[in-house]
């Protein structure tokens, strides 16, 4: 009896500290993503961390002791089954933090957190701390070291540039002020007012470039404004 509660003891402690590896290793990725203002930040991160833990020790337990229970029986417990349902769970959360608007889609990366986070949890649940914790290392690097990295090459953005101006203003010179180096026109829309005298040119833009991308916008208005082009209302804004 006291072997039994010495063993139960020790495992209960084993999974105590399973536990809080995972919140820990989770609450680090969630601090990098809180300090970028995204949705999913220390809480969720460290939540969906433990959580994953939890269902990787209850798995173990489970096989375990359906194991000592049925003894040598041909039947045997499957502790990966709840770790696949852990996948599935965490791919319907991911899913959630996914917007696509107009060109761009946003919070891949976030999904892409959650769905790590998940796997540090589940290998800290499992008891592999090594793995876990490399893991959490090779994440942090590709989120701060790896940010940085990408402002050092040129990549393409879409930017939607609104004008309104004058019905009778020829389209050909407006295009003529927008276009120039590294920018591309995707396409344009138009809507011209008879009542008001007024048309609503629509750009929508790709950027090919490194740094911070709106700073064209500045250039770009400042040219309008400096043209013979009758302007009434200039807008720029992301995709």
């Amino acid at each position: 009896m006291l072997i039994n509660m010495l063993f139960h003891e020790s495992i209960t402690d084993n999974y105590i500290i399973r536990l809080l590896m995972a919140s820990v290793l989770g609450a680090l990725i969630g601090l990098e993503r809180d300090i970028h203002g995204r949705a999913a930040g220390l809480r969720t991160n460290l939540l969906v961390s433990l959580g994953s833990a939890v269902f990787m020790v209850i798995s173990e337990s489970i096989a375990i002791h359906h194991a000592e229970s049925i003894g040598d029986s041909i039947l045997r417990a499957d502790p990966g089954r709840i770790a696949a349902n852990i996948i599935t769970g965490i791919g319907f959360l991911g899913a959630g933090a996914i917007i696509k608007y107009g060109f761009s889609i946003r919070g891949l990366t976030t999904a892409a957190c959650l769905w790590v986070t998940a796997g540090i949890g589940m290998s800290s649940g499992a008891g592999y701390y090594e793995l876990s914790i490399i893991t959490t290392v090779i994440a942090l690097f590709s989120l701060i070291v790896l940010n940085r990295f990408e402002r050092l090459y040129a990549k393409d953005s879409y930017r939607t540039l609104e004008i309104t101006t004058s019905n009778d203003v020829d389209l050909t010179r407006l295009i003529d002020v927008v276009k120039r180096k590294n920018i591309s026109i995707v396409y344009l829309d138009k809507e011209r007012d008879y009542e008001k005298k007024r048309m609503l040119v629509k750009f929508t833009i790709r950027l090919n470039h490194k740094g911070v991308t709106d700073k064209l916008s500045h250039v770009i208005v400042q040219d309008l404004e400096n043209s013979e082009i009758p302007i009434f209302v200039i807008r720029w804004w992301h995709q």
